[in-house]
């Protein structure tokens, strides 16, 4: 069986999702690196003001010395933390284990409000209790493949699935 996600499909289904989600006061923050992409295009797309954060789950994974760390993988929060609306954009949800280290990252910025979640694609297989807001798609996929989003030179969005690969 082959798996076919159109991205740029799913990506209109996600904005229309999360503009469902906003409030006036939310701010959206993409996890790195997929999330990031998705964030910054809805940010423009949805023409809020500012830039959209970005933040890493690097320094609290449990298995931060088997995935190294990016020099490009920086958390940037260009809002008060303590109070905000934060809407967490990430590309595929799967263990919950980035989305457990990303909430660790993000209180060590302060307190929020409101913490919601959108994802472009679930695909099950959760290790810890955690649960998007909205999902643009939901799949189901052995846990020896990886589903990746990737990002063309244009912008354009697009999915890559490698196989022999365990959990994220």
């Amino acid at each position: 069986m082959t798996l076919s996600l159109d991205a740029e499909a799913l990506y209109a289904e996600l904005r229309r999702g999360v503009q469902a989600l906003l409030r006036p006061e939310s701010q959206l923050v993409g996890i790195w690196s997929g999330g990031t992409w998705l964030a910054e295009r809805l940010q423009a797309d949805l023409q809020r003001a500012g830039p959209a954060g970005r933040i890493t789950s690097m320094l609290h994974r449990d298995d931060y010395r088997a995935r190294g760390l990016s020099a490009a993988a920086t958390t940037v929060l260009p809002f008060a933390v303590d109070g905000a609306h934060i809407v967490l954009i990430d590309d595929v949800l799967y263990t919950g284990r980035t989305i457990r280290a990303v909430l660790n990252e993000l209180y060590d910025f302060g307190r929020p409000a409101a913490v919601t979640l959108a994802v472009l694609v679930d695909r099950g297989g959760r290790e810890l209790p955690i649960e998007a807001a909205f999902a643009a798609a939901r799949v189901v996929l052995p846990a020896t493949q990886t589903l990746a989003l990737a990002r063309d030179d244009d912008g354009g969005l697009r999915f890559a699935l490698k196989s022999g690969v365990g959990p994220a």
